[in-house]
């Protein structure tokens, strides 16, 4: 790296520019723009999401401050805030969302290798959903006084890179984000037991997908068969069922798994459905388990990602702020990967919140990561990549 190079300047290398100015002609996202294109839009918001900057207002005294930078930081138009609220009201937030796709296609083969903590080949997904806001959104209408922005991720466990995020008002419903889905035959799919749903799991399981997720209270069951289990390990039941009422066995006519574990720590009983009938109770139990991965991921980019508080309040803008979040975000995990760092995603955050500007060469930045003082000074706090 060259040491006159800002920080900054040496994580944005690893941009995919060809890249991103195929999803910008895909939507003609610089027609009639002449001073502030896609790039500076995305350079901008992709700063305020490394330095956590609060609002526009925020984000244009801070360029303002080192406007002489800003060139060879790839900026090229002219930073105001009223110029940045038109382009998020106005730029189509799908390339962003296209982008952010590219960025995750490069990432997951980087990840594939990451250990599930089991003995597992598949590629395993968690799916869940976050509510990101509660503010009043005229386009998300959730009550007469409120709207609700959701989060719907299909998180990849092996890296906990996302592979499908959708957003949504309030109205929707979670179980219905899996009509969305295009099943990968031999993946499996762990979910809670809001996405219950005997119709879409059939969908799954007739596209040779697997699922785990857990039954609900009133799901009518019927004993099959029996399993010896080794109950010191927590589990209590393997059997094999059969759906009894008359929707569910329409809905779905084969038969299912279902595995009761009794989890000590928490003094609590958990019984799982599942439509894989190879793998061993305990690795059910422990697919399940890994779930958490996605509820670490979401509380994550919660505290680290500027998607609790927004820049605009239009559908476009929302939209544009959480793609370019996540862009960001793969984009450090591809950076982490490609100079080896040790440190991490939450460390590299960091420090790269206080070094953007800095000419020197990006891995010295790092150098003095001290790993004895990592467990000191981020004990409590969530390391996405760090399982």
């Amino acid at each position: 790296m060259q040491v006159g190079r800002t920080v900054f300047a040496q994580v944005m290398e690893h941009f995919p520019a060809y890249e991103f100015q195929k999803c910008v002609t895909r939507y003609d996202g610089d027609f009639g723009k002449r001073s502030f294109s896609c790039l500076d839009q995305f350079l901008c918001l992709g700063f305020a999401q490394l330095t956590y900057r609060e609002s526009l207002r925020d984000i244009e005294a801070c360029l303002r401050s080192v406007q002489g930078k800003l060139y060879h930081m790839g900026f090229r138009g002219r930073i105001s805030r009223s110029t940045l609220a038109d382009a998020n009201e106005s730029v189509d937030w799908r390339i962003y969302a296209d982008f952010a796709q590219v960025l995750i296609a490069t990432a997951r083969p980087m990840y594939a290798e990451e250990s599930l903590g089991f003995d597992l080949d598949g590629t395993v997904y968690a799916l869940d959903t976050i509510d990101l806001c509660l503010s009043v959104f005229p386009w998300a209408r959730f009550q007469s006084t409120k709207g609700a922005v959701k989060m719907h991720t299909l998180l990849d466990l092996r890296g906990s890179i996302p592979a499908f995020i959708e957003v949504s008002d309030g109205k929707v419903h979670d179980v219905n984000i899996l009509d969305e889905i295009l099943p990968e035959a031999g993946s499996f799919y762990v979910m809670d037991r809001g996405y219950l749903d005997f119709e879409r799991l059939y969908a799954l399981h007739r596209c040779g997908a697997f699922f785990v997720t857990r039954t609900k209270v009133g799901v009518l069951l019927r004993r099959r068969y029996s399993r010896a289990v080794d109950k010191t390990t927590g589990l209590r039941s393997d059997h094999t069922v059969t759906l009894t009422s008359a929707g569910s066995m329409k809905n779905y006519p084969d038969p299912l798994r279902r595995v009761r574990f009794y989890d000590l720590e928490q003094r609590r009983w958990l019984i799982f459905l599942t439509n894989n009938f190879d793998l061993p109770a305990l690795t059910i139990a422990r697919l399940y388990k890994s779930r958490w991965k996605v509820e670490l991921f979401f509380k994550w980019i919660k505290q680290h990602l500027r998607i609790k508080a927004f820049y605009g309040n239009s559908e476009n803008a929302v939209k544009t702020q959480i793609w370019i979040s996540i862009a960001v975000y793969v984009l450090i995990a591809i950076v982490k990967k490609r100079l080896a760092l040790d440190a991490t995603l939450y460390q590299i955050l960091q420090v790269l919140s206080v070094t953007l500007f800095e000419k020197m060469p990006i891995l010295r930045a790092f150098d003095d990561q001290d790993s004895q003082e990592k467990s000191a000074s981020f004990s409590n706090q969530l390391n996405l990549l760090d399982f």
